[in-house]
């Protein structure tokens, strides 16, 4: 029964993930497409993608954490996404830079993440 569980709960953190994935993706060409059409400050774009970053958490950790141990599973689903989500987009971008953001990055989408798992496993379904 363990096994059975933990098998359920990686297959949940891996759904979780390519939910977020697929919504990060969706809204950042919908955002691309917004810059090009309005006149929004360059200033503004770094808060607004992590904005849409955690959205993308949030909703992949509600949709699909179930059971027990929320903190972790969103936690783990927070991580996993900020890491693949980070390597694609320096992928797109042609540039792979290390600095203070990306740990900046990390705490709140792990914060993100922790909350939302938390409040997914308590939610009444």
């Amino acid at each position: 029964m363990q096994n059975e569980e933990s098998k359920d709960g990686i297959f949940g953190i891996v759904k979780s993930v390519a939910l977020a994935l697929l919504f990060s993706f969706l809204t950042t060409v919908i955002f691309a497409v917004v810059l090009r059409a309005a006149p929004i400050p360059d200033k503004a774009v770094y808060p607004i993608t992590q904005v849409l970053k955690v959205l993308a958490i949030i909703l992949g950790t509600l949709a699909f954490t179930r059971g027990e141990k929320g903190w972790l599973k969103g936690g783990g689903v927070a991580l996993i996404f900020t890491a693949l989500s980070y390597v694609a987009y320096s992928a797109l971008g042609g540039v792979f830079t290390v600095s203070w953001f990306i740990l900046v990055e990390v705490l709140i989408s792990l914060a993100a993440g922790v909350l939302s798992g938390i409040l997914a496993v308590n939610l009444k379904r």
